[in-house]
């Protein structure tokens, strides 16, 4: 089972050694003794949970919320507020300022828990619906929202680094034909079909594959250069062409599928002009005859395997 994990910021040991005291046979537990180790430890951890002090020395509790709200990475951690200050107007600012609760000094261990429990509880509702609304529920796959979110992550982080980075877009040929000749049952039977297709292919865990919609699939492939993105591609295609689709009436369909692939050694400006060159080469692919891979170039270089 899982162990959820929780921060704890406090400038007092001896609250800290009594919080982990308690968490510790449940949670995984980190602890910082200041503000700024609290940042530095939440950014570098992302904890489920932060147990926040208000009252310490050189950043106050308030300081630090105020900061963890204004990084995209900490920004959504719920943090409850464990302080000696027992006013309203106390507990009404933590709350404005995105405290999800509010606890105070001296803590009941009971209480500590069931807070805790009942944070846990609604993140995980959080984080299931997030998942459901960035999955494609045919293919189990990532859909088009996930793939648009990542990529400007992986898009903004090769350009910052200078890294390589290759985007494809995979297309089912003539996947209308076959829907109006088996029916769209079948057709979805396909399309969960080269989805695995892909999950047999893609093994290094920063790859990203999301169905893009329809018939179309996407794909971003950071730190990757033009020779590696055309391999990979290539054997996205041969395992497509391998897959055999049986239909209720026990007959056999070979698919195939075309890829348009992208790709900078040294990323620079826009997005989407990024994926309009993966378009202008799949385009070229399906042009030339389909079950082919094309590189965006003026020249494009050609894996024909017709």
């Amino acid at each position: 089972m899982k162990k959820y994990s929780v921060l704890i910021i406090d400038d007092h040991e001896t609250v800290i050694m009594a919080l982990e005291k308690i968490l510790r046979p449940d949670y995984t537990v980190f602890a910082a003794l200041n503000g700024s180790e609290g940042i530095r430890l939440a950014e570098k951890y992302l904890p489920d949970v932060i147990l926040l002090d208000i009252m310490m020395l050189e950043m106050d509790g308030y300081a630090v919320l105020a900061e963890l709200k204004k990084s995209d990475p900490t920004k959504s951690i719920p943090v409850i507020f464990l302080t000696a200050l027992t006013s309203d107007a106390d507990e009404e600012k933590g709350l404005l300022l995105g405290a999800v609760d509010y606890i105070v000094k001296p803590f009941s261990p009971a209480i500590v828990k069931l807070r805790l429990t009942n944070q846990i509880k609604i993140l995980d509702q959080i984080r299931t619906i997030e998942k459901l609304s960035l999955s494609d529920q045919l293919t189990g796959l990532p859909n088009r929202r996930a793939f648009e979110e990542r990529i400007k992550i992986e898009w903004a982080r090769a350009i910052r680094e200078q890294t390589p980075i290759s985007i494809l877009i995979t297309d089912i040929d003539k996947f209308k034909d076959y829907n109006d000749t088996y029916g769209h049952l079948q057709g979805d039977a396909v399309l969960q079909a080269i989805g695995k297709a892909f999950s047999n292919v893609l093994k290094r865990p920063a790859d990203f594959i999301a169905r893009w919609g329809g018939e179309e699939f996407i794909t971003v492939l950071p730190n990757t250069n033009s020779a590696g993105a055309l391999d990979i591609a290539e054997q996205i295609r041969k395992s497509a062409e391998a897959t055999k689709i049986h239909s209720k009436s026990d007959i056999i369909s070979n698919i195939t599928v075309s890829i348009g692939v992208n790709a900078q050694e040294s990323p620079c400006g826009k997005l989407e002009d990024f994926f309009h060159g993966a378009d202008v080469a799949l385009y070229d692919a399906k042009r030339i005859g389909r079950n082919c891979v094309c590189l965006y170039s003026p020249n494009p270089v050609i894996n024909d395997n017709l």
